[in-house]
């Protein structure tokens, strides 16, 4: 028998919109339950408490205007963390790099949830 194990995501300070179609595409197609945080200190606790195969971060969080890249500094700062893969959800070039040089993997943007380069990107932390 192979690893049945459940892929678990954690989408961090998405609108309702974005976050049902992250929950949409990591469900269809990697079997993911995605779990929903929407400031930083609840994400920070539910990584540190949860085994997550993923942190997807938003640039800036909806419910309260936090900065994405602060999150991810955060994450990549904290041993119990670390170790915890993480990408930006984020249009911007910009964004991308900063989140990257933070210790983040090379996230996606908004407009292409579905192209090829995302489906590769996620699939290389998700895929089992």
């Amino acid at each position: 028998m192979g690893n049945t194990a459940v892929v678990r995501v954690l989408d961090v300070g998405q609108c309702g919109l974005d976050h049902g179609r992250i929950v949409g595409l990591l469900s269809a197609r990697f079997g993911a339950v995605v779990h929903r945080a929407d400031v930083i200190d609840e994400a920070v606790d539910a990584v540190a408490g949860g085994k997550y195969d993923l942190v997807l971060v938003n640039r800036i969080f909806d419910a309260d205007g936090s900065e994405g890249l602060e999150f991810i500094k955060r994450l990549k700062g904290d041993t119990r963390t670390a170790l915890t893969p993480v990408m930006m959800v984020s249009n911007y070039a910009e964004a991308q790099a900063a989140a990257m040089a933070a210790g983040a993997k090379r996230g996606f943007g908004k407009d292409s949830f579905q192209s090829p380069a995302t489906l590769e990107a996620l699939s290389s932390v998700l895929d089992r």
